[in-house]
C-alpha cells in the first residue's frame, strides 16, 4: 500500500450510513502502528474503525480458504465475528497478547531444566480460558448461522458436488465430539484440557490447548473439500464462503459492500453467469478486472480504468 520511496500512505472514502456522512482515514506508517480517523477526528486505536463501513472481498487468494492451512479458514472466521461484532477485535487482540506471554512463559521453563515454578502460569490460564472460550463461543454461533447460506450459495454456483456443509474440529477436544454452544462449558472444557496437557507444554515450551489449534472443515457431501474438491468446485466453495458473508451480514441489517476483485477471469462462463446474477441485487459492488470482456454484461454500471496509476472515468 505504501508507494516505494514514501513514508506512508493514506486510504479515505466518504461513507454514507443511517443517512449520515462520515469521512474514514486510516493511515499507514511503514515500520509504526496504523492510525485512523473519523471526521478527522483521530481514534484511540485503529481498530475502532471497524464496524464503519462494512465489507465483504472476494479475491483470487480465497481459493486457500478451500485448499490452505488451517490458519486461512481461522482467519476467515475471526474476521466475519468482528463484521459482526467488532467489539471481537479486542478480544482478539487480547487472546493474542496473552498467548504470546504464555509462550514465551512455557518457552523459559523449557529451558529451566526443572527449577520452573508452575504457579506463574495459572494466571495466564486463567486469561487464555476466559479469552478462548469468549471467541470460540463466538466462532460456533457464526458457523451455526453461516451453515445455511453456505449451502445456498454453493448450490447456485455449481451444478453438483454438494451439499455444502461447515463443521468445527478442536484439536485439543478429546472425549467429546463437538464442541458445547456455552461459553461457561467451553471454559470448563478449555481449562480441564490445560491440566491434561501440562507436562507436554512444559516439555515443548508451546501452548498446545486453545482456538489457535483449531480449524473450520469444510464438507461437500460425505467428504471434506479440501483434498478431494476440484477447482472448480473448490472456487465455488471459496465463493460460497464470501457470498454467505455477505447473506449473513445483510440479515444483520445493513447491506456491505461486495468487492470482487478480478474474480471473473477464474470462472467458467457458467459460473460467471450465475455469480453475477447472484451479486446484481446487492446495493454497492465492486469489480476489478484485467480484461473488460472477462466482467458479465449483465453487471452495468459506472466504469473506471487504470492506467500508470491515473485513473480516468469511462462513464
Amino acid at each position: 500500500m505504501i508507494r516505494h520511496g514514501a513514508e506512508r500512505a493514506v486510504v479515505r472514502g466518504l461513507v454514507v450510513r443511517d443517512d449520515r456522512q462520515l469521512l474514514l482515514e486510516v493511515e499507514l506508517v511503514a515500520g509504526k502502528a496504523n492510525r485512523a480517523r473519523v471526521n478527522k477526528s483521530a481514534l484511540p486505536r485503529a481498530r475502532e474503525v471497524l464496524g464503519i463501513l462494512r465489507t465483504v472481498l472476494f479475491a483470487p487468494e480465497d481459493l486457500s480458504l478451500v485448499r490452505g492451512d488451517p490458519e486461512q479458514r481461522r482467519r476467515f472466521l475471526d474476521e466475519l465475528v468482528i463484521a459482526r461484532a467488532p467489539r471481537f477485535a479486542g478480544v482478539r487482540a487480547d487472546y493474542d497478547r496473552v498467548l504470546k506471554q504464555r509462550n514465551a512463559l512455557l518457552k523459559s521453563a523449557a529451558g529451566s531444566r526443572g527449577s520452573f515454578d508452575e504457579s506463574t502460569l495459572h494466571v495466564w490460564d486463567e486469561h487464555l480460558v476466559n479469552l478462548g472460550s469468549e471467541l470460540l463461543a463466538a466462532r460456533l454461533t457464526l458457523i451455526a448461522d453461516l451453515r445455511p447460506h453456505v449451502d445456498d450459495a454453493y448450490a447456485a454456483l455449481a451444478e453438483s458436488g454438494g451439499p455444502a456443509a461447515l463443521s468445527y474440529k478442536a484439536s485439543w477436544l478429546r472425549g467429546e465430539t463437538e464442541l458445547p454452544a456455552k461459553q461457561e462449558e467451553i471454559a470448563d472444557l478449555l481449562a480441564l484440557a490445560i491440566v491434561e496437557v501440562r507436562r507436554e507444554e512444559l516439555a515443548r515450551g508451546l501452548s498446545v490447548v486453545g482456538p489457535h489449534r483449531d480449524d473450520l472443515v469444510l464438507h461437500l457431501g460425505d467428504l471434506p473439500a479440501k483434498g478431494y474438491a476440484s477447482h472448480g468446485e473448490s472456487w465455488s466453495y471459496a465463493l460460497a464462503l464470501r457470498l454467505a458473508s455477505f447473506a449473513l451480514l445483510r440479515d444483520d441489517g445493513d447491506d456491505p459492500v461486495l468487492i470482487l476483485d478480478d474474480v471473473f477471469a477464474e470462472l467458467d462462463e457458467t459460473r460467471r453467469t450465475r455469480l453475477a446474477a447472484m451479486v446484481a441485487p446487492a446495493e454497492q459492488v465492486l469489480v476489478t478486472a484485467a480484461v473488460t470482456s472477462d466482467v458479465p454484461p449483465t453487471l452495468s454500471g459506472e466504469r473506471f480504468t487504470v492506467v500508470d496509476g491515473e485513473v480516468r472515468h469511462d462513464g
